[in-house]
């Protein structure tokens, strides 16, 4: 065998090595809500996170719907630099009552964020848009459905519900509620809001560094071969 056809090999294997480990890193990117817990009753501050997917297009708007069947009275947003946020409400088929006792006939449905020119989410970047929401209902979780619209006209539909043993290929972002079981209870998941966050980052970054860390183990293991290679050339064959 030729060196170069020995170096040409190794460098392959090293490339395709790399190439497998770091792709479930990208694959699983998609839209999602942090935190991902809140505590019924409440109120909480939810961030939606939205990466673009794609290399030749940009994210120009994100709609995401809230559910009515269990409505939440507040919901207000975040204003983000170089996107405009519409709120939409629909009539609820069964007013809800408040705390206060008044009735609650309406409420919001669906939040629609639209970029400016030169403020869309670029291929390989990410945005982040905030909501405060409250009183959350006493359900076990939320799930927002949510459609992504790309600058090329193409429209990912975050929208499959979480089924117990499948993984979806869309899913969408779910809010998971716990029962308010004492002040403490409450006191800790307000504080633990921005720390939550902190986690959920601390966990992307985690990810992100296990995908690093193996591809440069697979670079190492493919130069290992090339050496390997290279020094079994040199000997020439065993008589």
């Amino acid at each position: 065998m030729r060196l170069t056809s020995v170096v040409r090999a190794g460098i392959a294997t090293a490339a395709a090595v790399t190439a497998a480990l770091a792709f479930p890193a990208v694959a699983s990117a998609h839209v999602t809500v942090n935190p991902n817990t809140a505590v019924q009753g409440g109120y909480t501050k939810v961030t939606f996170r939205v990466p673009t997917e794609r290399d030749n297009a940009s994210t120009t708007k994100l709609e995401i719907a809230i559910p009515t069947d269990q409505p939440i009275a507040s919901v207000s947003t975040r204003p983000v630099q170089g996107w405009t946020a519409v709120t939409e409400t629909s009539k609820l088929a069964t007013p809800v009552k408040r705390e206060g006792g008044d009735e609650i006939t309406e409420a919001v449905s669906k939040i629609t964020w639209t970029a400016d020119a030169g403020a869309e989410i670029k291929p390989h970047q990410f945005q982040e848009f905030d909501v405060s929401l409250g009183p959350l209902p006493q359900v076990d979780q939320i799930v927002f459905k949510a459609l992504q619209t790309y600058s090329n006209g193409e429209v990912v539909r975050w929208i499959d519900e979480p089924a117990a043993g499948a993984s979806a290929e869309h899913p969408a972002p779910v809010l998971k509620l716990s029962k308010k079981t004492d002040t403490a209870a409450a006191s800790t998941t307000t504080s633990a809001g921005p720390t939550a966050n902190a986690s959920d980052s601390s966990s992307s970054s985690s990810s992100a560094g296990t995908a690093i860390a193996l591809g440069i183990a697979g670079m190492v293991l493919g130069l290992a071969g090339l050496v390997m290679g290279v020094l079994a050339y040199r000997r020439g064959p065993v008589a």
